[in-house]
């Protein structure tokens, strides 16, 4: 298994001392796993998808319109 060092803010260290019970390490590769699982799902959806990024663009552009329009 390969190691990694992680840098996080003194904050976040403080806090996750408080939670001797967990291992983080565990925590981290689970998140890793799940990103990844994220990442590999939407690469199988747009290897199939017809529309440009131009296309995405227009239709992203449209939703946060309408997103402003309802909660301005």
């Amino acid at each position: 298994m390969t190691n990694m060092t992680l840098s996080i803010p003194e904050d976040l260290s403080k806090r996750m001392k408080r939670h001797t019970e967990l291992k983080w390490s565990d925590v981290a590769r689970q998140a890793f796993e799940r990103k990844l699982k994220e990442i590999e799902f939407m690469k199988r959806v747009l290897s199939k998808s017809k529309l440009s990024e131009e296309d995405a663009e227009k239709i992203g552009h449209k939703i946060k319109a309408e997103i402003r329009k309802r909660f301005s």
